[in-house]
C-alpha cells in the first residue's frame, strides 16, 4: 500500500519471456497487485509468470483484496444496476481466464487472454480486474522493462494524495529525450501528440504514446473500459474518453528508457495513419457528446460552422485555381464567396479552439 491506499500495476505482455521476470522482480514493495495480462503469447511468458506467482506466494506477506460487492438497500438501486451492467460487460472483453488459484491473496495475478487482442485490450482487461476489487490506484507498466520502477511512486502519488484522475509520464520534456529516443519514434510521437491535443481536449498534453500511467478508481468507473481501443492507439483513445468524463489530468516527467533488451513490436509508419484516423473520429465523438448531448457549449456551433464553411470553399477554390492555371478571367461571385467562407471559417475555427482550450484548462492539474 502507498499512503494507506491500495496500488496495482497492470502489465500487458506479449512474447516477453526474457523481460517479464525482471519487471516483476523490480516492482516496488508498495505495489499490492501485479496484474500480468498475457496476450496469448506463443513463448514461455505464462510459464515464467507462474514461477513468480509461487515465489511471491511463499513470502506470505500480501494483503487480501476481495471483489467489491454492493449490498442491497432501499436506496442503492442505481449501484446495483451498475454492478449488473459491469458483469454483463465481460462478454465484450477478449475471452480470458485468471490462472491463479488464490487471486484474493496472491500478489502476482496472471490473466491469460485466450486469443490475441492487442495491447489496449490487455490493459482494459487488467483495468477491469482492478476496478472490480476497488483498487485505489492502478498503474500501467510495459512488460518489456522499458519503464523505470523507481519512477512509479511519483506517478501514483498525485492520484493517491491529490485525487488526480489520470497521471501519465512524459518523456519528451526530459533533457535527454532528443538524444535517447529514436528519431523516427520522436517524430511520430510528436505528430500524434499534436493530433491528440485537438481530439482529446487536453491541449497541454504531450508524449501521448507513453504507456507509463496511473488512473484512479473514480476515473475507471467513469469510462467504459471494454470500449477502449484495442491496439496501439489505446492511450490516445483513453484520453478522449477521460476528457468526455471530465477527468483531471497531470503529466509527470520521466526518463526515456531504451536498449534494455526490449524488442519493439510497434511499426511506426503503420501506426501513425491508423491512430490518425482514430483521432479524427474521436474528435467528432467528443464534440457531439461533450458539447451537445451532455452540456451545450457555443464552441459546438463554431467548430461545425468552421468545418462546413471550409468544406464549401473547396469547389470555389478549385474554380479559382483552374482559372489561374488556364489564364482565364475569374468571375467575382466565386472569388467573393471563397474569401467570405474561407475568412469566416478560419475565424470560427480559431474561436472554437480558443474556447476549447479555456473550457478544458480546469482539467489539467
Amino acid at each position: 500500500m502507498l499512503k494507506g491506499k491500495t496500488v496495482a500495476v497492470v502489465v500487458p505482455a506479449y512474447n516477453e519471456e526474457t523481460q517479464i521476470g525482471m519487471v516483476i522482480e523490480t516492482m516496488p514493495d508498495f505495489v499490492d497487485r501485479i496484474v500480468i495480462v498475457n496476450d496469448c503469447s506463443p513463448d514461455r511468458t505464462a510459464e515464467v509468470v507462474k514461477e513468480h506467482i509461487v515465489r511471491e506466494r511463499a513470502k506470505g506477506d500480501t494483503v487480501s483484496i476481495l471483489p467489491v460487492k454492493v449490498e442491497r438497500t432501499r436506496w442503492n438501486e442505481a449501484e446495483l444496476v451498475l454492478e449488473e451492467e459491469s458483469d454483463r460487460e465481460m462478454a465484450h472483453y477478449v475471452p480470458s481466464e485468471v490462472v491463479n488459484e488464490h487471486p484474493d491473496t496472491d500478489r502476482v495475478i496472471l490473466i491469460n487472454n485466450l486469443k490475441n487482442g492487442g495491447v489496449g485490450a490487455g490493459i482494459a482487461r487488467g483495468y477491469k480486474w482492478c476496478r472490480d476489487r476497488g483498487i485505489d490506484c492502478t498503474a500501467v507498466m510495459a512488460g518489456d522493462g522499458q519503464m523505470d520502477p523507481h519512477e512509479l511512486e511519483g506517478i501514483c502519488l498525485p492520484v493517491i494524495e491529490e485525487g488526480i484522475d489520470y497521471v501519465k509520464g512524459n518523456r519528451l520534456i526530459h533533457r535527454s529525450a532528443w538524444l535517447v529516443i529514436p528519431k523516427v519514434r520522436f517524430f511520430g510521437n510528436s505528430i500524434l501528440s499534436i493530433l491528440t491535443k485537438l481530439a482529446s481536449g487536453y491541449w497541454r498534453v504531450s508524449d501521448t504514446q507513453t504507456g507509463y500511467t496511473a488512473i484512479g478508481l473514480k476515473a475507471m468507473h467513469a469510462v467504459k473500459l471494454h470500449k477502449i481501443y484495442r491496439s496501439y492507439g489505446m492511450p490516445n483513445d483513453l484520453l478522449v474518453k477521460l476528457n468526455i468524463a471530465q477527468c483531471t489530468l497531470r503529466e509527470v516527467e520521466i526518463k526515456p528508457v531504451y536498449r534494455v533488451g526490449e524488442q519493439s513490436k510497434m511499426k511506426v509508419m503503420k501506426v501513425i495513419p491508423r491512430v490518425s484516423r482514430l483521432l479524427i473520429k474521436s474528435f467528432f465523438i467528443r464534440l457531439w457528446r461533450k458539447y451537445l448531448f451532455k452540456d451545450f457549449h457555443p464552441l459546438f456551433i463554431f467548430y461545425n460552422y468552421a468545418f462546413l464553411a471550409l468544406l464549401i470553399t473547396l469547389p470555389y477554390a478549385w474554380k479559382i485555381g483552374r482559372a489561374f492555371w488556364t489564364g482565364t478571367v475569374v468571375n467575382t461571385e466565386p472569388l467573393i464567396a471563397f474569401l467570405f467562407l474561407a475568412t469566416s471559417g478560419f475565424q470560427a475555427l480559431i474561436f472554437a479552439m480558443w474556447m476549447d482550450m479555456q473550457d478544458n484548462e480546469r482539467l489539467y492539474k
